[in-house]
């Protein structure tokens, strides 16, 4: 059985065209969404970007640059080698960059001051004198996240007789007093749910007072799945170049065609 795909090319979190080009892309929200800007050169204050204090994930292309929570470099600052990072909350970043300067090629930089090591990062800028050419796009797949779990507390009244101590479960209050305990789990996007505020109304669905039977309330944990209703993850796109057929994973949905090298190899 021949397989489908000849060359399969997996390009995990491949940057914008105006991204490649750069040597550091800031994203205002994680996975690399929201609004974003690019530099080649140091930046003293994200202020003036409209930046301070918002960014959330990173792109490097090139070289090794320091990102720190204070303008001026100063407070906690970690060194991002070239890939990507769809987060900066596990370095204890995200949302406090301010400041940002490229590290020199011949500087030494103790281990503990570097960033997690980042997502492979596959560089799609054009080389010197290569011939570029149109593939046509074959096939676009838009890819969402796994579904998530959404979970509350509720109450439930059980009643208890009085004779022989056995429990009985009871009636439910139908009313969710704990709000959302849950996060998303699987392969989504990490993103904590909001926590609802206050109780939802409910009804109370009768009692068993009486009748020889004590009746008290406990807490029950219910959850439920809930299936992801964000923006695609990436796209996964087929092209057919020179009879052959690819695949690459964008994080923009591409046109009709993509641009390669005669190799076949995605650039921007």
């Amino acid at each position: 059985m021949k397989t489908f795909f000849k060359h399969t090319l997996v390009v995990l979190g491949l940057a914008m065209a105006a991204t490649a080009s750069a040597q550091v892309t800031f994203y205002e929200n994680d996975n690399f969404n929201g609004r974003s800007f690019t530099t080649q050169r140091q930046i003293n204050n994200f202020e003036r970007q409209g930046f301070n204090n918002r960014v959330s994930s990173v792109v490097v292309s090139n070289n090794r640059w320091e990102v720190c929570e204070d303008v001026r470099f100063g407070g906690n600052c970690v060194v991002l080698r070239p890939g990507n990072y769809p987060s900066l909350r596990a370095m204890g970043l995200n949302d406090r960059v301010s400041s940002v300067r490229m590290v020199g090629n011949n500087a030494r930089i103790n281990d503990e001051r570097y960033a997690p090591a980042p997502a492979a990062f596959y560089d799609n800028r054009r080389r010197n004198n290569e011939r570029l050419y149109q593939a046509n796009v074959t096939s676009v797949r838009a890819v969402v996240g796994a579904s998530s779990q959404r979970c509350w507390i509720e109450q439930e009244q059980v009643n208890q007789n009085r004779g022989n101590n056995s429990n009985v479960p009871g009636a439910i209050v139908g009313a969710v007093i704990g709000g959302i305990l849950g996060h998303q789990v699987g392969g989504g996007r990490g993103k904590d749910f909001a926590t609802v505020g206050g109780a939802v109304a409910g009804g109370y669905v009768g009692s068993n007072v009486g009748n020889g039977q004590q009746t008290y309330t406990q807490d029950v944990q219910r959850c439920a799945s809930v299936p992801n209703q964000a923006q695609p993850d990436y796209w996964d796109v087929t092209y057919s170049f020179r009879g052959q057929e690819y695949r690459l994973q964008m994080t923009t949905p591409p046109g009709n065609t993509v641009t390669v090298n005669n190799q076949g190899q995605p650039r921007a």
